[in-house]
């Protein structure tokens, strides 16, 4: 064996770049993988092509190399095809270039063995077997050697620590932004830094603030895409980039000369990852991309089989997926779940041709038909807080279904079928959605058939939920005699049971009577006992007690509350709940009110944020009636919040209601005056959900914190200056209703230690709750 002549200067760092742009952001991600490194002897950085796993590494490389007195050593690997050459070019970059003929594992056996430094393995994915039999003989051999690897999929060998590389934080979609507060995020940091370099004198201001965060959000925080979106303001406006990014493959081109081919365009990036996969992987890959959003092995195994892949196929090839960091998973309530970035996902959908991309689509919707007929059918029951939960993480996959069926020939009527049995969804959910994909199904196919009625008596609820008469009744009359014409009782019921509840709506308490009655005629018919039967008995009872038996209504709710209860259903109970505290606020009861208004918000958290917006409307008008007239405004104040979603306005519209509401605030103004009122209102509008969901059940301690005076607040004023920056951006999370999870996942933290942060703060604070932290910040920043 050659003797090794070269030798590497006492703490060299001259193995590892310098850095030509400036480093943003990553550094909480620094500080983990610092600390990693510190433990561990192989710590490999994996993600997607473009995450920006080289530019982290080389980041912490030089941060840590003063701990290597024989230096930090970067062996750029990407441009190397043939594996065999792997040791060699680890001896080049290590500048052995004396023992280049030798073999270089055993030159670096003897080189290493009493070394202290540090290798930077850049890019290993393409050559995993070599760079893992490598790794494993280099830190066998020298015990204080330590790697720091970057690759699409792990080495795989004993010791290695894997640390996946998350994208760049982008603001929620719906959060608002201060000029301030958009710097937090890293991918707008560098979007500003990149684009300051592209067109001199840019920055980020409350004029594109938002564009260049939704800009940041589609491109789902990879470095590389917003690098090269960047670039591209030198032709382009930041708006006109975004409007562009449907061919985001296409447009974002262009990186520096100086960079790998696979970083001079994302497609270039995506392309690497595609022909590392086997044949089987491409395939899956493919198939996949017509999931939205996120979803399980069930149903990646079931639509998969429309092209032909067996369920261990689907299996085994998603595992390759995830190692290959093609997809991520991540838990839910106990279950794994997978997705694909936004860039992955068409990259895929570019590989399927137009025949088997139909075929595949039409399986997704039939596979998401099927749940939503089971849930529809199991909604009358105890699961009905579960399947919301469900439904709002599969919502992307059931919009993507439904977009399938509204663009596609010929299947629009199983669009109705879907749209419609979501009733319950949309009315907990998002009345506005459901009417959206209803009003376009009814639009392309007017002909009709059971699909068509159906939809249509969802969509006049809907509409008279919204306020919209002119809308409602012409669209539940055609219901009506689609449904007599069909001979179908229990679609006739529900036509009859909204024809009911508009004109109750529009006060015309007669008629409404006879409608709610004739529906329950219909039920009986069809033998049908269902929420919506609950509901139509609870309808009428209001609608009784407005033409003054209140007693009835009474009557009339505890009969459907009995029928719900035997059943553990929650939704319709708490609608009887409701109009038992209205038929008591007409008798004058106001403790009554309270009483049964609450327990209506109780059962109606989390599963019908139409109904949270009436109780918290009523227990205002009793607050003020009973002359708590501040707690009435901050409760005004909550339930216009609640309003502004739902749309139509409040209390749907519906007039007589709307002067009792009327009077009421009126009352409470002129108790307080004015300017107070508005105060308090507008605190009731600024608070977090979860602050104001306590402050209207009257839980303690969060009434104090929600009502006391900013002045009265000194102590807890001085507490905010002894927050560190970091506690102060994780309190301003929590305020906002994000859990400890959701916290760690926006700053880039681990969730332990976003759970540290909450301790800390809760510590000096002196509070014992998230919901006193949400409030107290809440006051702090008004």
């Amino acid at each position: 064996m050659a003797t090794v002549t070269t030798q590497a200067p006492r703490r060299e760092t001259g193995g590892i770049p310098a850095e030509v742009t400036s480093f943003v952001g990553r550094r909480q991600a620094s500080a983990d993988v610092k600390r990693v490194l510190s433990e561990s002897r192989l710590v490999t950085l994996t993600g997607v092509g473009g995450v920006g796993k080289t530019r982290l590494a080389l980041h912490v490389a030089q941060s840590v190399s003063r701990a290597f007195p024989n230096g930090a050593w970067m062996v750029e690997l990407a441009k190397l095809d043939d594996p065999s050459l792997v040791g060699n070019a680890v001896v080049t970059a290590l500048r052995l270039t004396d023992s280049i003929t030798d073999d270089p594992e055993a030159v670096l056996t003897n080189y290493l063995a009493n070394k202290r430094l540090l290798l930077v393995l850049d890019n290993c994915e393409h050559l995993l077997d070599s760079c893992a039999r490598l790794t494993h003989s280099m830190l066998v051999s020298a015990p204080n050697v330590r790697v720091l690897a970057t690759s699409r999929e792990p080495l795989n060998i004993s010791g290695e620590h894997i640390w996946p590389v998350p994208p760049l934080s982008v603001p929620m979609a719906g959060a608002s932004l201060t000029e301030e507060s958009a710097h937090r995020y890293e991918a707008l940091q560098l979007f500003e830094q990149r684009a300051s370099a592209a067109v001199p004198g840019f920055t980020i201001s409350p004029a594109n603030e938002e564009t260049v965060a939704r800009l940041c959000q589609q491109l789902e925080g990879l470095p590389l895409a917003i690098e090269l979106a960047a670039v591209r303001l030198r032709a382009l406006s930041v708006e006109e980039i975004l409007e562009r990014l449907e061919d985001r493959y296409r447009l974002l081109t262009g990186g520096g000369r100086e960079a790998p081919p696979r970083h001079q365009s994302l497609r270039a990036a995506i392309e690497w990852s595609f022909d590392l996969c086997s044949e089987l992987e491409r395939k899956l890959w493919a198939t996949l991309s017509v999931f939205a959003g996120d979803f399980d092995m069930e149903a990646a195994q079931v639509v998969c089989a429309v092209a032909g892949l067996a369920p261990d196929d689907v299996f085994n090839g998603m595992v390759g997926l995830v190692e290959k960091s093609v997809m991520s998973r991540k838990d839910h309530s106990g279950h794994a779940r997978y997705q694909m970035l936004e860039t992955i996902r068409q990259f895929g959908r570019e590989q399927l041709n137009p025949i088997d991309e139909r075929a595949i689509r039409r399986g997704h919707r039939d596979y998401y038909l099927r749940l939503v007929e089971e849930a529809e059918a199991d909604w009358f029951g105890p699961h009905q807080m579960d399947l919301l939960r469900r439904f709002a993480v599969e919502q992307p996959n059931i919009f993507a279904a439904l977009e399938f069926c509204l663009t596609e020939a010929g299947e629009a009527r199983a669009g109705m079928r879907l749209a419609y049995l979501l009733w319950w969804y949309w009315f907990g959910v998002s009345i506005r959605d459901g009417r959206y994909w209803l009003g376009r199904a009814l639009a392309l196919d007017q002909q009709p058939s059971n699909e068509r009625a159906q939809a249509l008596w969802v969509d006049g609820w809907f509409s008279s939920s919204q306020g919209n008469y002119k809308h409602a009744l012409p669209v539940l009359h055609e219901c009506r005699d689609l449904a007599r014409d069909l001979g179908d009782e229990l679609t006739l019921g529900h036509a009859m049971q909204f024809i009911g509840l508009a004109k109750w709506f529009e006060g015309r308490l007669p008629e409404a009577v006879t409608a709610h009655e004739e529906a329950l005629v219909h039920y009986r018919a069809a033998g049908a006992v269902n929420s919506l039967t609950a509901l139509a008995m609870i309808d009428l009872g209001m609608t009784v007690a407005m033409l003054g038996d209140p007693q009835r209504d009474v009557a009339l709710c505890e009969q459907a509350i009995a029928m719900c209860q035997e059943r553990g259903e929650r939704w319709a109970q708490s609608w009887g709940l409701w109009h038992i505290a209205f038929a008591r606020w007409l008798l004058g009861d106001l403790a009554q009110v309270n009483t049964y208004a609450r327990s209506a918000l109780q059962l109606k958290r989390h599963l019908d944020h139409v109904g949270v917006a009436w109780c918290v409307e009523l227990l205002a008008w009793s607050a003020a009636a009973s002359g708590q007239a501040e707690h009435a405004a901050v409760l005004f104040g909550i339930a216009e919040t609640l309003w502004e979603p739902i749309g139509g306005g409040r209390l749907s519209g519906w007039q007589g209601l709307i002067d009792w509401s009327d009077e009421r605030r009126e009352q409470a103004r002129k108790s307080l005056g004015a300017q107070a009122f508005q105060a308090a209102f507008d605190r009731g509008r600024g608070l977090a959900i979860d602050v104001a969901f306590a402050y209207a059940l009257g839980e303690s301690p969060t009434v104090a914190c929600a009502e006391e005076s900013f002045e009265g607040r000194a102590s807890t004023r001085q507490a905010y200056e002894q927050l560190t920056r970091r506690e102060r951006e994780v309190a301003e999370l929590v305020a906002n209703g994000l859990s400890n999870k959701d916290v760690a996942a926006t700053l880039v933290i681990s969730q332990r230690t976003a759970e540290c942060h909450v301790d800390h703060i809760l510590r000096k604070l002196g509070f014992t709750s998230r919901t006193q932290v949400a409030a107290w910040f809440i006051e702090q920043r008004n």
